[in-house]
């Protein structure tokens, strides 16, 4: 009789045990490597995830892969994830690059990846069906800066300068097609070599084609870079238009000789009135010690998604990808809701605001609705 209460009583709690188990989620990030810096602003915001998920009932297993950076790693990283792990899905990565491979490697596992942050189009263009993006793309990068530049006076030319990754390349192709419908003439256009100690020369030629608008697309180092060496030669457009990245960092924003009056596209700040947002800003700086880049709350709703879909799968793919097509989420992020338009698949339709560095400080000024301070226009020129 005792034997057979014992034996009811274990065939109670496997289901129970089973349905306690942690949802297993991959992570793709760039923990190393020339984008680490903005890497570790993903993982901090996953981080603060783990923990309101965990808040929630939502017990994770993440397994951490570190691309460095290179497309390469990534694809092993993916093929390790979903053949050896056996996750329910992925969440990944930085570069648009490494997430370009990545996507496709997943499409072809048929296991969900869920991607924070990267901006290039096709990501989201190519077909797939186990694909989704939370970050807005690099036309929405170009679209709300020149809309913003536009309401601050009517530009009637533009420079583009641009790094030639697969995020650069990106981004001066959608920013020079978004300015000729604006009626903006394109005066000058260039890609350059990331990581290069010397930029004056093509500076100069920007200079010399005299722009109204300089719109650059770089990662911060080279952000930096740029803006430094675009004082030395006496660079002073109506305005300084950062494609988001490196632009969007505290790291630039604290430079502040040279980063004063630059504006920047972004995907998140504190003061956006979404659900939680300014919470979270408040609690990732008492945390990290720096204020959050939008790539930390972009990496913190992707996830919170994930897991709120993996959750109810049952650790079965298809169920995850199903559930990730059919849901609505609302939180630090805006509205959260994956959709195929305009030959997007699995895109989220992300608000994106602008901010301007004032006195070492991001201030949001563009949309309306959104803005906590006063545009600086036009530029004012450099401090001696």
């Amino acid at each position: 009789m005792q034997k057979r209460i014992a034996s009811m009583l274990a065939a109670l709690l496997v289901p129970a045990l089973a349905a306690a188990a942690p949802v297993k989620i991959g992570i793709i990030n760039s923990m190393t490597g020339p984008q680490a810096p903005i890497g570790e602003s993903l993982t901090n915001g996953m981080k603060l995830a783990e923990e309101d998920l965990k808040a929630k009932g939502i017990d994770l297993q993440l397994v951490w892969e570190d691309d460095t950076g290179k497309p390469q790693v990534g694809l092993s990283a993916v093929e390790k994830l979903a053949s050896r792990d056996n996750v329910v899905g992925i969440v990944g990565a930085y570069t648009s690059a490494v997430t370009n491979a990545v996507a496709k490697k997943a499409n072809d596992y048929k296991v969900p990846l869920v991607n924070p942050v990267a901006s290039k189009e096709e990501i989201t263009r190519q077909g797939y069906k186990y694909v989704f993006r939370v970050s807005a793309t690099t036309e929405d990068y170009a679209a709300i800066l020149l809309d913003m530049a536009n309401s601050l006076g009517k530009a009637a030319s533009i420079a583009i300068l641009n790094e030639n990754t697969d995020f650069g390349v990106s981004g001066a192709k959608s920013a020079k097609a978004i300015a000729e419908k604006r009626g903006i003439k394109v005066v000058f256009e260039e890609a350059y070599s990331p990581g290069s100690p010397d930029y004056r020369s093509t500076l100069s030629k920007v200079k010399a084609a005299s722009p109204e608008l300089v719109f650059m697309v770089s990662y911060v180092a080279d952000a930096i870079l740029l803006m430094r060496q675009s004082r030395e030669i006496g660079l002073s457009p109506k305005a300084f238009l950062g494609a988001g990245a490196g632009f969007s960092t505290d790291k630039f924003a604290s430079e502040q000789e040279i980063s004063n009056a630059v504006f920047s596209s972004t995907q998140w700040t504190p003061s956006a009135s979404w659900p939680g947002a300014k919470e979270f800003g408040d609690r990732y700086q008492k945390r990290f010690g720096k204020v959050p880049p939008y790539h930390a709350a972009n990496a913190y709703a992707a996830l919170m998604v994930m897991a709120d879909a993996a959750s109810k799968a049952g650790g079965d793919r298809e169920k995850l990808a199903a559930n990730l097509r059919a849901g609505k989420w609302d939180g630090i992020f805006g509205e959260v809701k994956f959709q195929d338009f305009d030959g997007y698949q699995g895109q989220n339709k992300h608000q994106m605001l602008v901010e301007q560095v004032q006195a070492g400080k991001f201030v949001t000024v563009w949309p309306q609705k959104f803005a906590n301070g006063k545009a600086i226009y036009p530029f004012p020129g450099w401090k001696k």
